[in-house]
C-alpha cells in the first residue's frame, strides 16, 4: 500500500517537473523571438542566469494559473459568456506580468501586449504536455477516476457503488435530419459515426416523425419530461395571460417545465443520477449546466453557468477555446462574403452580431457541453442528456445541406468520437445513443420570395396599414383590394375615392412565426376565435390566406363543423373528416393525425398557418429569415432520428413507426431502465423524486473538478 503511494507522488512530480520544463523551454523560445519580451538584465545574463529566471517564471505562472485563474472566472461567474470569453486573454497576460514582477531581481518585463502573447502560447504548451502524458497513463487515469467518484460521494453522501451497471449517454444533434444524417454518413463527413454502421455495426439508425410543432421546444420537453402537450409552436401568444411564450426565453422554458411536471406528474427522464447539459430544459436532473430553464432564477441555486466556470477555470481550455472562437468568427464572414459575391440563392442576411452567435454556437457552447459530458462519464453518473446546437444554427442561415453546414457535422463528428474515446477510460460501461429533436426543410423565406412578410399579408387582408414595400407587391395590392371591397359589401358601403374603414383599436392581429409554421391570434376576443367570427369581421382574411401560393393550409374552428382545414380554391374539410391527402397532400404519413392532435390545445392560435410544400423539391418557405426552417409541416423538418446500440431493445418492437417526441421520451426511459438492474423492473415508471425540477431545495452544481479533469 505504502509502495502504490510513494509510486503515484512520484509519477505525479515527474509529470510536474516535465510540464515546468516544457514551459521553462517555451518561455526561453518566445524571449528569443519577441522583441518586446526579456528575460535578462539590461546588461545581458549568462545562459545559466537566463535559463534559471525562466524557470522561475515558468514556476510562478504556473502556481498562479493553478491556484488564482479558477477565483478570478468564480469571481466573473455571472459575466455574459462571450463577454468572459474576450476577458480570457486580459487575465492571462494579467497574471503573466505577475508572474514576471515575482522574478528575483527583477530580470523579467514585457509589454502588456506582448504579455498577452506569451500567456497564451505558455497555456496551450503546459495544457498539450500534461494531456499527453495523462493519457499516456493508464494509471492516471485511473488515479484521477478515483478522486473524482471520492469527491463525489463526499458531495452526495452516497456509497458509489453502481453495481457495474451501465451508464447512458444522449447525445442529441439538434436540427440534424435523418436523410442528412444518412448522406453526411455516406459522404465520409462523420466517419465516427459511420464506423457504429459499417460492416460489423453497432448501432442500429431509426427515423422517427415528429409532432406539428417540429422544433427544439416541443421535441425535446417531449423528450425529456414526457409530454409536450399545449405546445403549438416556438412562439405563440396566451389569451387567458397577456403573454407572448417563446421556447428558448428562460421565464417560458421554466414555465413549460414546470407545466409538464404537473401535467405528467414525474420529474422528468433524468431524475435518477442524471446530467442535463445545455438543454432547454432540466429533465429532472441534479446536474445542470447551460439549461436554459434555471437560468432565470437568481442566488445560488442557480447554476446555469457553471459549465462556464468549470471549463474557463482551465486557462488553457480559456485560450483554446477563444482562438477557436476568433477563427470561426472569420470564417462565417468569408462564407458569407463567398456568397454573396458568388450570388447564392436562396440567401439571408448573416452581417450584424451572427458571426458571433454562431461561432458562441459552434465553438463556446460545443467545447463546454462536450467536457461537461466527459465529466459526467469520468464521474460514473447514471444518465446524461446533452444538446449540440451548432448545426441548427449554420443551417438556418446557410442552408441544410450547404457546404458551411457540412463542415460543422466534421466537426460535430469529431466531438462525438472524443465522447466515445473518454468512455473508455470512465469507471463504469456507457451506451452511447445519438438522436436529433427535429431536421430542417430548405427554402426561400417567404417574403423573398413574394416580397411582403405573412404580418404584411394578415394586415391586408384585415384592410390595415401596411409598409409602403408591401403595398407595391402583387399579393399586398391583392389583399388589400378584396379587404377594402369585402368590408364595404359586408357593410352596405359605397366604393368611396381615397377612403378605407379603419378598424378599431386594440383589434390588430397579433401574427407571430414559428419556421414555416404561423400562428395569428386576436388579443381582443376571449378564447378562440371562430372562423364565422373572423369572417364578420375580416371577410377576405381567410380567402386570401388559404390562396395564397406560398401558403399550404390552415386550420381555424367553425361554430358549425367544429375545426376545418382549409386550402386553396375553397377546399374545407372537417378535422373530423381529415386524411393525408387534400390539404394535406405531399406532407406525409401522420400529417392530419399531428394536426388534429394540435386542435386539441387550449393555447392553439386563432388561425394556424402552413406554409407551402413542394414534395419535388422538398422546399418551404419560412415566415422568418431562414433558408432552412423547421416547426410546421413540410420535408426533411419532420424526419428526426435515432441511433441507439444493439444491446438496446429495438425502439419500436416489430419495426414499426416511432411517432412524436413523447414516444421517444417512453422509448428513452425504457432503455434507462434495461440498464438499471433489479431494482427497477423492466415495464414499471421510473420512480420519480422531488429534484430542482420541482422546486425542490437541492445542494448546488459541483462539476468544475470533474470538467477541468476531462
Amino acid at each position: 500500500m505504502l509502495q502504490g503511494r510513494w509510486r503515484t507522488t512520484g509519477r505525479a512530480l515527474l509529470r510536474v517537473i516535465v510540464v515546468w520544463a516544457v514551459s521553462t523551454l517555451t518561455l526561453l523560445v518566445l524571449a528569443g523571438i519577441l522583441p518586446e519580451f526579456q528575460l535578462q538584465s539590461d546588461d545581458g545574463d549568462s545562459a545559466t542566469r537566463t535559463a534559471v529566471t525562466a524557470g522561475w517564471g515558468a514556476g510562478a505562472f504556473g502556481l498562479l494559473s493553478a491556484l488564482v485563474w479558477p477565483l478570478l472566472v468564480r469571481a466573473l461567474l455571472l459575466v455574459p459568456a462571450l463577454i468572459l470569453g474576450m476577458l480570457v486573454f486580459f487575465l492571462n497576460g494579467s497574471l503573466l506580468l505577475i508572474a514576471l514582477w515575482l522574478i528575483p531581481d527583477g530580470r523579467g518585463a514585457a509589454n502588456p501586449e506582448t504579455a498577452v502573447v506569451v500567456a497564451a502560447v505558455m497555456s496551450a504548451v503546459a495544457s498539450a504536455t500534461s494531456t499527453a502524458l495523462a493519457v499516456g497513463d493508464d494509471d492516471a487515469y485511473r488515479r484521477r477516476l478515483s478522486r473524482l467518484a471520492d469527491r463525489r460521494r463526499r458531495r452526495n453522501g452516497e456509497d458509489g457503488g453502481h453495481g457495474g451497471l451501465p451508464g447512458t449517454v444522449f447525445l442529441q444533434l439538434d436540427g440534424v435530419g435523418h436523410q442528412v444524417l444518412v448522406d453526411a454518413v455516406a459522404g465520409g463527413l462523420m466517419p465516427h459515426v459511420a464506423d457504429w454502421l459499417g460492416e460489423r455495426p453497432t448501432h442500429r439508425l431509426t427515423a422517427w416523425r415528429t409532432d406539428w410543432s417540429s422544433q427544439t421546444g416541443a421535441s425535446q420537453l417531449g423528450i425529456l419530461h414526457g409530454t409536450n402537450h399545449d405546445v403549438p409552436a416556438f412562439r405563440w401568444y396566451e389569451k387567458d395571460t397577456g403573454r407572448i411564450m417563446v421556447s428558448n426565453r428562460p421565464a417560458s422554458a421554466a414555465e413549460l417545465q414546470r407545466r409538464a411536471i404537473e401535467y405528467t406528474g414525474d420529474g422528468g427522464l433524468l431524475t435518477l443520477d442524471g446530467a442535463s447539459r445545455g438543454n432547454l430544459f432540466s429533465g429532472g436532473a441534479d446536474q445542470l449546466a447551460l439549461v436554459l430553464s434555471i437560468a432565470a432564477r437568481r442566488g445560488r441555486a442557480n447554476r446555469s453557468r457553471a459549465g462556464y466556470f468549470a471549463y474557463f477555470s482551465d486557462p488553457a481550455n480559456a485560450v483554446r477555446t477563444v482562438v477557436s472562437f476568433v477563427a470561426d468568427v472569420a470564417r462565417e464572414i468569408g462564407q458569407s462574403t463567398r456568397a454573396r459575391m458568388r450570388d447564392d440563392r436562396p440567401r439571408v442576411g448573416r452581417g450584424g452580431l451572427y458571426p458571433f452567435i454562431r461561432a458562441f454556437a459552434t465553438v463556446v457552447e460545443r467545447d463546454v457541453v462536450v467536457a461537461a459530458v466527459m465529466g459526467d462519464m469520468l464521474a460514473g453518473r447514471t444518465a446524461v442528456y446533452a444538446d449540440l446546437v451548432a448545426y441548427d444554427e449554420v443551417a438556418h442561415h446557410s442552408g441544410p445541406h450547404s457546404r458551411d453546414a457540412a463542415r460543422v457535422l466534421e466537426r460535430l463528428d469529431r466531438s462525438v468520437g472524443l465522447i466515445a474515446k473518454v468512455a473508455e477510460h470512465a469507471p463504469r460501461t456507457y451506451r452511447i445513443v445519438l438522436l436529433s429533436d427535429h431536421g430542417q426543410s430548405p427554402g426561400e423565406t417567404f417574403e423573398g420570395a413574394y416580397g411582403l412578410t405573412l404580418r404584411d399579408l394578415v394586415r391586408a387582408g384585415c384592410g390595415l396599414p401596411v409598409s409602403r414595400r408591401a403595398e407595391r407587391t402583387k399579393s399586398g395590392a391583392e389583399a388589400r383590394d378584396a379587404g377594402r371591397h369585402a368590408v364595404r359589401g359586408a357593410l352596405h358601403r359605397p366604393e368611396r375615392e381615397g377612403g378605407e374603414d379603419t378598424p378599431a383599436r386594440g383589434r390588430e392581429p397579433i401574427v407571430l412565426a414559428s419556421g414555416n409554421l404561423a400562428l395569428i391570434s386576436f388579443p381582443d376576443v376571449p378564447g378562440r376565435m371562430s372562423r364565422e367570427r373572423i369572417d364578420r369581421r375580416h371577410p377576405a382574411l381567410l380567402r386570401t390566406l388559404a390562396n395564397h401560393p406560398g401558403i399550404g393550409f390552415l386550420l381555424v374552428r367553425s361554430e358549425r363543423h367544429g375545426s376545418v382545414v382549409l386550402g386553396p380554391d375553397g377546399a374545407e374539410v372537417p378535422l373530423a373528416e381529415l386524411r393525408d391527402d387534400g390539404p394535406l397532400a405531399g406532407l406525409g404519413p401522420g400529417a392530419a393525425d399531428a394536426v388534429r392532435r394540435t386542435d386539441t390545445f387550449p393555447h392553439v392560435a386563432d388561425i394556424m398557418v402552413n406554409s407551402m410544400y413542394d414534395p419535388a423539391t422538398g422546399r418551404v418557405h419560412a415566415f422568418e429569415e431562414q433558408i432552412g426552417s423547421h416547426g410546421g409541416l413540410g420535408g426533411e423538418q419532420s424526419r428526426a432520428f435515432l441511433l441507439s446500440p444493439l444491446v438496446l431493445s429495438a425502439p419500436v418492437p416489430g419495426g414499426g413507426e416511432l411517432v412524436g417526441a413523447e414516444q421517444v421520451h417512453r422509448v428513452l426511459a425504457r432503455w434507462l431502465r434495461e440498464g438499471s438492474g433489479p431494482q427497477v423492473p423492466l415495464g414499471q415508471p421510473i420512480p420519480a423524486r422531488r429534484s430542482r425540477a420541482a422546486g425542490a431545495h437541492h445542494e448546488p452544481v459541483a462539476a468544475e473538478d470533474e470538467m477541468r479533469s476531462a
